[in-house]
C-alpha cells in the first residue's frame, strides 16, 4: 500500500498531471466545500521542486477562479440569505463588509469564513473585478507564507 501512495504521489507531481491537479485541487476547495488545497501544493513542490513558483501561481489562479464561483453563488442567493436577514449577527456581518467593500475579499483566504465571505460579497452585488483582485492578493500570500514556511519545517 505505501509503495502504490508512493508511486501515486509521484506521477501526480509531474508536470504534466500535477499542476492540473492542484488546480482542481485548489479551485475546489475555494468553493462552499470543505477541502483543503494547501497538501496537495506543498506535496507537489515537495516532489518537485522546480515547480515551486508554477505551483503557487496555478494553485492561487484556481484557488481565487473557485472564489468567484462562490462569488456568483452568493450573487443568485438572494432568497437563502433573506431568511436571516433581521439577525443582529447578520446585520453587523453585512454592516461591516459594506463599509469595507471589495479590500475585504483579502480575507478569503481564511478558513471557514474565506468561502462564506466570498458568497457574502456576490450577494451584495459588490463589484467582481476589485473582488477578484483582493482574493487573488490574499490568495497569492496564503500559498507562498504556507509554503515557504512548510518547506523550512520539513526541509530536504
Amino acid at each position: 500500500m505505501d509503495a502504490w501512495f508512493h508511486s501515486l504521489l509521484q506521477a501526480l507531481a509531474l508536470p504534466q498531471y500535477g499542476l492540473s491537479t492542484v488546480f482542481v485541487v485548489a479551485f475546489v476547495s475555494a468553493t462552499l466545500l470543505p477541502l483543503g488545497s494547501e497538501p496537495a501544493v506543498f506535496g507537489l513542490i515537495k516532489l518537485s521542486p522546480q515547480l515551486f513558483w508554477p505551483a503557487i501561481g496555478v494553485a492561487t489562479l484556481g484557488n481565487t477562479l473557485g472564489g468567484m464561483l462562490t462569488w456568483w453563488m452568493g450573487l443568485g442567493a438572494h432568497h437563502v440569505v433573506d431568511k436571516y436577514r433581521h439577525s443582529t449577527t447578520h446585520l453587523r456581518a453585512l454592516d461591516w463588509l459594506q463599509r469595507i467593500g471589495p479590500p475585504a475579499c483579502f480575507l478569503s483566504f481564511l478558513p471557514v469564513i474565506g468561502d462564506p465571505l466570498c458568497a457574502v460579497a456576490g450577494w451584495l452585488r459588490l463589484p467582481p473585478g476589485p473582488c477578484a483582485a483582493w482574493m487573488l492578493a490574499g490568495k497569492f500570500a496564503r500559498y507562498l507564507v504556507m509554503t515557504v514556511v512548510l518547506l523550512r519545517v520539513w526541509p530536504g
